[in-house]
């Protein structure tokens, strides 16, 4: 340790420092901050003191601003910062390395050359954070290190409630360099306390180093190290290993009457019904956004949630459909809102079910007032579609028991949910593990705020995880393929659609999804027949009719179920014609082809036979 960087610490620093023995983590840390030039380097343990001395200062700092509710505060990112940047997002590559064309990638010498300089002296006049997490439960063998360095208290503030403490678990290293490193900064600052320079915004992760670079923004998807970027290191080594890292939710799903609990996973692209599924009414959350998954001794696929609480998306959450997050973001617990409109210390978001939003307050464009206009002449909404709220899953009253079980919970069924108007039903179970994978790999979306550029535009996304996969896209899928073949009890796929839509309005309502969620785990236990269709395994009428009725209290109609449950045969074979063209550059296992044929064929023999477009569930054989 030299004794330039020494003079930039405290005594308590140096203390922490050497107490964990590992000269990889002291190396790294002087060299990023001789580069990025703060005015102090503080580093932080596990305590309740260093965690609230991060709290403090992301107050004293302006990055965040306390409410009325006690415990709850509010950060604002800048009015150009406001959403995960793909453009920006990029992988350094070397020249043997070869990945999907869809992956945004940049030469890592040169990548290094610019990142590296717009590091140079970033965090001048600034304090410099530096924590210790742990990405998975502490003394798991699912877990991984993470080691974070930024010069914003917000996103350190953030990631101590996103994300288990890991100084402990860096001591048990004893020496390792087997940890992942994130630098950040926000870089110049402007009067209202949010990045100035969003043109220079760079996210770059070198998978070769097991690092993340990201300078010039605030907004968490871009900024909080151990989220988005860190799943992209672990797919790289998920999929040079013998395991899995996904974009997923884990829940347990508990059957009203009965005495048992069915784990699920689930991947949904962003503001696809991820975080609302994981906090169903009546189920358990173990997580809602990213998990790994690893095959046990007796052959069952096992999940852990890399992270500790929530970064949720507050749109539309209300009383009615989430009356669970309401309740939470209402009371007082530790919270961290974004990107809300703020008025007397009170935050209000789009959707939220009031009719009383103020006419003024402050947001993420700085003072505003109904009507209020960007340099665009866009008139500036009173809160953002992309809004989010950070708390703990410990102060839920639905967190599973298991949530922080270093074992992990044995997965049964794997959900894969898009954003579809117009093609495909409510739910339909797949016919086998590899179909399952297909459909996986076939799942599309409308596009949404969540990501910076047009909305509403149909974008494949397999397995919710295109924008974070930095290894070629058939090795991706194959090793999906290959899990399922070592598992002894393989989890049962299920693909959801939570927005179809009939003459414009949607077919289902926010609630229904705890009726397709009870009938999949129905069907893992042997309690339902299904009708056997080329697109998967759809539910009987009677069966909806009946958990329609004992679990929302209401009639669902054979006309409903007609309209939803219907196998679109035109559009469906339009589907696999986009998904054709999206794979055919792409090096993929002859298993994803074959599936890919045999339902072209089903669905075109069909069609022929009918004539018909549209073929309603009662035209299958029940199985």
């Amino acid at each position: 340790m030299s004794d330039k960087f020494s003079d930039l610490l405290d005594s308590l620093s140096r203390t922490k420092l050497e107490a964990l023995e590992n000269i990889h983590v002291i190396e790294q840390i002087e060299y990023f901050t001789k580069l990025c030039k703060p005015a102090k380097v503080t580093v932080l343990g596990e305590g309740e003191e260093d965690i609230r001395y991060v709290r403090d200062l992301a107050l004293k700092s302006g990055e965040e601003t306390t409410l009325k509710i006690r415990g709850q505060t509010v950060h604002f990112d800048g009015y150009y910062d406001l959403a995960r940047d793909v453009g920006a997002t990029k992988v350094l590559t070397t020249k043997n390395m070869r990945l999907s064309k869809r992956i945004n990638t940049i030469d890592r010498d040169d990548g290094l050359k610019e990142i590296l300089t717009l590091l140079d002296g970033a965090m001048g006049g600034k304090e410099c954070l530096v924590k210790f997490y742990s990405l998975g439960p502490t003394n798991s063998r699912f877990s991984l290190c993470a080691m974070q360095i930024t010069d914003s208290p917000y996103v350190a503030h953030s990631e101590d409630i996103l994300y288990r403490q890991g100084y402990s678990q860096f001591k048990r290293l004893k020496g390792s360099k087997e940890f992942f490193t994130f630098i950040h900064s926000a870089g110049e600052l402007n009067e209202n306390r949010v990045t100035k320079n969003v043109h220079l915004r760079r996210i770059y992760i070198d998978v070769v180093d097991g690092k993340v670079y990201s300078v010039n923004n605030q907004y968490a998807g871009n900024s909080v190290g151990l989220k988005k970027l860190a799943l992209r290191l672990a797919i790289h080594k998920a999929n040079h290993e013998d395991w899995l890292a996904e974009h997923m939710l884990i829940m347990g799903a508990h059957p009203p009457g009965k005495n048992r609990v069915t784990y699920f996973t689930g991947a949904f692209p962003s503001a696809c019904g991820k975080t609302s599924t994981a906090m169903i009414p009546g189920q358990s959350i173990v997580g809602d956004d990213i998990a790994y998954l690893r095959i046990d001794d007796e052959g069952y696929a096992r999940a852990v949630n890399i992270e500790q609480g929530i970064f949720g998306i507050i749109q539309d959450v209300n009383p009615i459909d989430d009356p669970l997050i309401y309740k939470a973001l209402t009371t007082p617990r530790e919270l961290i809102f974004s990107n809300v409109l703020v008025a007397d210390g009170i935050p209000y978001w789009l959707g939220m079910g009031r009719d009383d939003i103020p006419e003024k307050g402050v947001n993420f464009s700085g003072e505003w007032w109904k009507e209020k206009r960007d340099s665009e002449g866009k008139e500036i909404p009173f809160a953002h579609g992309n809004a989010r709220y950070t708390m703990r899953l410990s102060e839920l009253e639905n967190v599973d028991p298991k949530y922080n079980d270093p074992e992990g919970v044995v997965v049964e069924g794997i959900l894969y949910g898009g954003r579809d108007s117009d093609t495909n039903v409510p739910i339909a179970e797949a016919l086998s593990w590899e179909h399952g994978v297909y459909l996986g790999a076939a799942l599309e979306s409308e596009t949404t705020t969540a990501t910076i550029g047009k909305t509403g535009v149909r974008r494949c996304d397999p397995m919710a995880n295109i924008d974070f996969v930095v290894v070629p896209l058939g090795l991706y899928i194959s090793n999906h393929f290959s899990f399922g073949r070592r598992l002894k009890h393989k989890p049962r796929v299920y693909a959801m659609n939570y927005f179809l839509k009939h003459e414009g309005r949607y077919t289902n309502s926010k609630l229904d999804k705890k009726v397709w969620i009870l009938w999949a785990e129905g069907r893992i236990r042997g309690e339902y027949d299904a009708v056997k269709t080329p697109i998967g395994c759809l539910p009987l009428f009677n069966d909806l009719e009946t958990l329609f009725r004992e679990v929302l209290g209401r009639e669902y109609s054979e006309k409903d179920y007609e309209i939803q449950f219907s196998v679109r045969l035109t559009k469906q074979l339009e589907k696999i014609e986009r998904m054709e063209n999206f794979f055919k550059d792409e090096e993929m296992p002859e298993e994803f082809w074959s599936i890919m044929k045999k339902q072209r064929e089903e669905l075109m023999s069909l069609k022929l036979e009918t004539g018909e477009e549209v073929l309603p569930p009662s035209f299958f054989q029940a199985v």
